[in-house]
């Protein structure tokens, strides 16, 4: 440990909780300690004290770290140039950072008590989703009860599931809207990007997000999302919203699986011509084949994709974009 270091300045002011700033001050005085030591020093519940170091190291404060020859997972104190450089890290990392400034959280969050605040703006409630996001170690839930998505929400979340998916993180996503075509791609996620776990409801009761089933995120107001989100960190609240969400995602239709085929030449140019208004002899015409031809690709498609009649191979070949739509060709 280090002997004579510098008592830390309080970092209140930038955000942290009382727990939080306690956390920031033991370690930048007497150097690293992992949850459980830092638990037994400050005489603090261990529970408080990882909502505390996940705080710190949202603003970038502390850091995890493993050290060769020492078991279990050390908290390290940053310097504040350190903490500047990687909260400006993270930003870049986070979808935020292609588009503006994400916004400081802390001048437009009320604390309504332990374990509870209102992020007051839509803005601060965004913002502080990303660092949640940028958090996140093993599980992400969603309820999505809006019918279509607001533009100026849906990109950034395009990015985020992507951060998270790339990180092995599990998602899952209760919404309304059916799952294809993927309501997303119109908000920029191409179909080679992977998707989360989704299922469909008529009617789903609330929105929400829970991170890692430590921190709930919900609208103030159900119909008014300008009003802000509560910030809930309260273990039994948080997993009773938990619990919610598990009943209705128990009750909820799991979204079709698509198998994955690849038409030759010649069914990608028979379907286009359907598709176009041709009848089986002028498509047959047309591409110089039979009759007999023409019925046998048909059929065959059919039964790759499980489908009985015409009707349901155009949509089948549609959902999966094989064919395009007649103005589109």
């Amino acid at each position: 440990m280090t002997a004579h270091a510098a008592p830390a300045v309080s970092v209140i002011g930038r955000g942290p909780s009382p727990d939080a700033d306690l956390v920031n001050r033991r370690l930048a005085t007497l150097s690293r300690a992992t949850a459980g030591e830092l638990s037994r020093e400050l005489g603090m519940p261990r529970r408080r004290v990882d909502q505390a170091v996940d705080r710190l190291a949202a603003l970038g404060l502390a850091t995890p770290r493993r050290f060769a020859g020492e078991r279990g997972v050390f908290w390290v104190s940053r310097s504040p140039k350190e903490a500047a450089q990687a909260t400006g890290e993270a930003r870049r990392e986070t979808p935020a950072a292609a588009g503006e400034p994400v916004p400081e959280v802390v001048a437009h969050a009320t604390d309504l008590g332990e374990g509870l605040r209102h992020l007051r703006t839509r803005a601060a409630s965004r913002a502080r989703l990303v660092e949640l996001v940028a958090l996140a170690r093993h599980e992400h839930l969603a309820m999505n009860p809006e019918p279509r998505f607001d533009a100026e929400a849906a990109r950034p979340a395009v990015a985020m599931d992507r951060a998270l998916l790339d990180r092995g993180v599990s998602m899952r996503v209760l919404g309304v809207q059916p799952t294809t075509p993927d309501p997303m791609s119109p908000f920029g996620r191409p179909s080679t990007d992977p998707r989360p776990a989704y299922r469909e409801m008529a009617a789903v009761p609330m929105k929400l997000f829970v991170v890692d089933r430590k921190v709930a995120l919900f609208p103030v107001a159900p119909t008014d999302v300008s009003r802000g989100y509560l910030e809930v960190t309260q273990p039994s609240v948080v997993a009773a919203l938990v619990e919610h969400f598990e009943r209705h995602w128990a009750a909820g239709h799991t979204a079709p699986v698509h198998p994955r085929i690849e038409l030759t030449p010649r069914e990608h140019a028979l379907t286009a011509l359907l598709a176009r208004g041709h009848t089986d002899a002028s498509a047959a015409r047309e591409l110089r084949i039979s009759m007999r031809t023409v019925t046998t690709v048909i059929r065959s498609l059919m039964d790759r994709l499980g489908v009985e009649n015409r009707f349901q191979l155009g949509l089948a070949l549609g959902v999966r974009r094989l064919v395009a739509p007649p103005h589109t060709q």
